[in-house]
């Protein structure tokens, strides 16, 4: 059933952001209580590990979303409404700006609402997607200005723009250069290589139409690509989970039900993100019901 929402470190207040970093270790942004909690799998309740209360509003966390850590356990928080990317070192009680001194800007120092996180470990390079500005960026370590990686063409269709509603999450594949990309707006998974100026289609309409049926997607907010290359995607409108084989445009339904939202463990309501773990069980941030399905 859906579960009530609330502070306490058993409750979750409008999940967004999941990542593992383990086999039995999440780590979920918990958007509405301005946190990223760590749950060890099969415990009840999380950690906070990343939150800085304090009397000033400009220091707090607004609407945390993509979260990201790395292999030395540092944690990246995509401070959406502060537009802003924050740094929590290992074990470190507070948090600094790296990317995006905050306010609502287009230039190429300034964020517009990020959320999506990715990081190329070799080079520790940033890539930040978000809601407004039609672009991913990149941002070199120590970097106080991006470069475009992605889009950057203004908002569109076309297979040199990313739209204009939404880019939310994607995944970066430092083996072959290639960026995937969850275009909301767009209604589509795209590829766009480094350095390339277009995409390539991986799943979805090409010209952006929304639909239900098992080759359309309407609003994919996440995805995740396993070992083999298979797709999962949270369908948002559609309230249900798509499941992509590896070079297949037809999908099917591993979870909900297709244009049916609800609060039973068979049904998802607006589900924002997914996660995988090595053992390929995976993990939905059923949003709307404030909480993590496995």
């Amino acid at each position: 059933m859906k579960s009530p929402s609330g502070s306490a470190s058993e409750r979750l207040n409008y999940p967004t952001g999941l990542t593992f970093v383990a086999s039995n270790t999440l780590y979920i942004a918990d958007c509405y209580n301005r946190r990223v909690q760590k749950l060890t799998i099969g415990q009840a309740a999380g950690t906070t590990v990343a939150e800085q209360p304090s009397e000033s509003t400009s220091a707090n966390l607004n609407r945390p979303t993509g979260i990201l850590v790395d292999s030395n356990g540092n944690i990246y928080v995509s401070d959406s409404f502060n537009h802003r990317i924050k740094l929590w070192q290992n074990s470190s009680l507070s948090g600094t700006t790296i990317a995006g001194p905050g306010g609502l800007r287009s230039s190429m120092s300034q964020l517009n609402t990020p959320h999506g996180l990715a990081r190329n470990s070799a080079t520790d390079t940033i890539y930040i997607a978000y809601y407004g500005n039609h672009r991913i960026m990149s941002y070199a370590s120590g970097a106080t200005a991006g470069t475009v990686a992605a889009g950057g063409n203004g908002a569109g269709m076309l297979t040199t723009q990313l739209n204009s509603r939404c880019i939310s999450l994607f995944y970066f594949d430092s083996s072959s250069n290639n960026l995937y990309i969850a275009s909301e707006g767009g209604n589509k998974i795209v590829r766009w290589v480094l350095n390339a100026i277009t995409w390539s289609l991986v799943v979805g309409h090409p010209a952006g139409s929304s639909g239900s049926t098992s080759t359309i997607l309407y609003s994919p907010f996440d995805f995740i690509l396993d070992s083999m290359g298979n797709i999962y995607v949270s369908d948002i409108t559609n309230h249900h989970i798509q499941f992509f084989l590896s070079g297949q445009l037809n999908g099917s339904t591993i979870a909900g039900i297709t244009s049916t939202s609800g609060t039973t463990n068979q049904l998802l309501y607006a589900p924002n993100e997914v996660a995988l773990d090595s053992e390929l069980n995976w993990y939905v941030s059923d949003t709307n019901n404030h909480r993590v399905l496995k």
